[in-house]
Parts: structure tokens; sequence; C-alpha cells
């Protein structure tokens, strides 16, 4: 008799034969799958990711703006240019160089030209509402960013706290002489946001209890 032979495993799913030699250990792979993007070999790579990220955040942030929010930023930004001032003193030049001139026979506002008084306020009272659009813009995606560094900040404390107690517990398994110390006792514990506030308030004399956060 012939000795045994292995049985094929070609044309059967899942069962692919493996490319490690017995008795070794498979390797893992440099980076988790779901972080394979971070794997950056430079700081500048790095920074270009986390720049890259922030573009497509804003990307898709814009995309939330309605037209006439769009419109209104873009009155803002002319208004807020040398190109507004120049404009105004043009129009505002020749509105008084035709009323005004003796050889002119085009005058149809007199001194003290009460119908660009009116156009003059019209267009403040729409530059204001326009300004005020914008704002309102701003101040949403201002708010959105401080959100985001909030729990940002947030989860990097909640991690910070994690690693000193994990080194705690390392440095006693191993039986490392580590000195008493206050502060890495109070450190160890989590920080609650709410007190923090109270503190700022108390601190800065802003005691509105409007605004004091209550506990759960």
């Amino acid at each position: 008799m012939g000795s045994p032979q292995e049985p094929s495993t070609e044309g059967k799913p899942g069962r692919a034969r493996s490319s490690v030699p017995p008795g070794s250990r498979p390797t893992e792979p440099p980076f988790p799958a779901d972080h394979a993007h971070l794997g950056a070999n430079s700081v500048e790579q790095l920074t270009e990711q986390n720049v890259k990220l922030i573009a497509d955040a804003e990307r898709v942030a814009q995309l939330s703006i309605t037209s006439a929010e769009r419109f209104a930023a873009r009155v803002a930004a002319f208004c807020g240019g040398t190109a507004f001032i120049a404009v105004h003193v043009v129009w505002f030049s020749a509105w008084v160089l035709l009323n005004t001139l003796p050889i002119s026979k085009a005058r149809f506002d007199a001194y003290p030209f009460s119908l660009l008084a009116l156009l003059v306020t019209i267009e403040a009272v729409f530059l204001a509402v326009f300004i005020l659009i914008n704002q309102k813009q701003e101040a949403r995606t201002t708010e959105q960013r401080s959100h985001l560094n909030l729990q940002i900040n947030l989860l990097a404390e909640q991690e910070n706290t994690k690693m000193l107690k994990m080194l705690q517990r390392i440095a006693s398994k191993l039986g490392a002489d580590v000195p008493s110390d206050h502060d890495l006792a109070v450190l160890q514990s989590a920080t609650q946001p709410e007190q923090v506030l109270r503190q700022i308030e108390k601190a800065t004399g802003r005691t509105d209890e409007t605004t004091e956060l209550e506990k759960p």
C-alpha cells in the first residue's frame, strides 16, 4: 500500500492553504485595517493627512449652506473690500457733480440730495440684513468647531486618565519604587466638566444660575 496522500483543497472555498510554516506564529500587520490610512512615514505626511481630513469636513459643511447664505457671504465679502469703497466714492462724486455743476443739464436731485440719502438708507438696510445672515452662518460654523474641539479635548483627557491608571498598575506589577504623589492620585480621577465650569464662573464672577449645568 502506498503512503496516504494529503487531500487536495483545490476548488473548496474557505480551505485556503496556509503559507505559515508549522510551529511558527503568524505575524500581525504593521497597522490595523481600520487605521491603515494613518501609516504616515513622516510628520509632514501625517500633517498633510490631517489637513485633508479638515478640508473634507469643510467641504461637507459647505454643502449644507443655502443659496441665500452663499449670496449673503459674497455681499459681505464685497462690502469688506476696497472695491466697495471705490464704487461708493465714484457714485457719490458723480451724483454730486451732476446735481451741482452749473454746466450740468441732468439735475434730478438738488441739494441736500434727498434722493441720494434715501437710496443710501435703503442700501444700508439691505447690507445690514446680508451681514447679519452671514454672521449667523459663521456663528453656526464656529459653534460646530468649538463643539468638535470640546469633544476631542474630553476624549484626550479620558485617554490620559486611563493611561495614568495603566502606568500605575504596570509600576505596581513590576514592583517599581514609585514615591507617593498626591497630584498623581488626583489626576487619575476623571475630570467633571460641570465642576470646571462652576469654578470658571466663580473665578470670573459670573454666577448666572441659568447657565449652570445640573448634575445627572
